[in-house]
């Protein structure tokens, strides 16, 4: 018996295994455009119910004042995840190995542009600013009125 040239068969990352695929990508012949759209639409129920509540926390005093700000961020990172799980299908499928450490190094470069931007930012705001927060006016200093 002679074995099956992968062409015929398929090669091995074609469509996924049922454990492997992202809501909305399972890529199956029995499943149509109909999963696909309410797969969309759940990801977007989902992401509009975190906005909703993101906005009502932010409105109300149901929990208290401090911890308001870590709730949102934390309703913040649940909605990427809503986003990249429904919307971009990043799994950790073999197959989306690349796409997540992509993703993972572009999150890297942003944290470090922005926590780097403070760091300097706030080191000149010190270093840079005398200790009224205006400069005086002194004779012989160039600035005339």
């Amino acid at each position: 018996m002679s074995p099956v040239p992968q062409a015929a068969a398929g090669q091995a990352g074609e469509g996924h295994r049922s454990g492997d695929a992202a809501p909305g990508d399972q890529g199956q012949a029995g499943e149509g455009v109909a999963a696909a759209i309410r797969s969309y639409l759940v990801g977007l129920a989902l992401a509009a119910l975190l906005t909703a509540v993101s906005f009502w926390l932010s409105y109300t005093h149901v929990i208290y004042g401090p911890v308001v700000n870590v709730a949102l961020i934390v309703l913040a990172i649940a909605q990427i995840g809503i986003h990249l799980v429904f919307f971009l299908h990043l799994t950790t499928a073999p197959d989306h190995i690349n796409n997540a450490l992509a993703l993972a190094f572009g999150i890297l470069v942003v944290v470090l542009l922005i926590g780097g931007t403070v760091w300097i930012m706030g080191h000149m705001n010190a270093n840079m600013m005398p200790t009224g927060g205006t400069m005086p006016l002194t004779p012989g200093s160039g600035m005339h009125h």
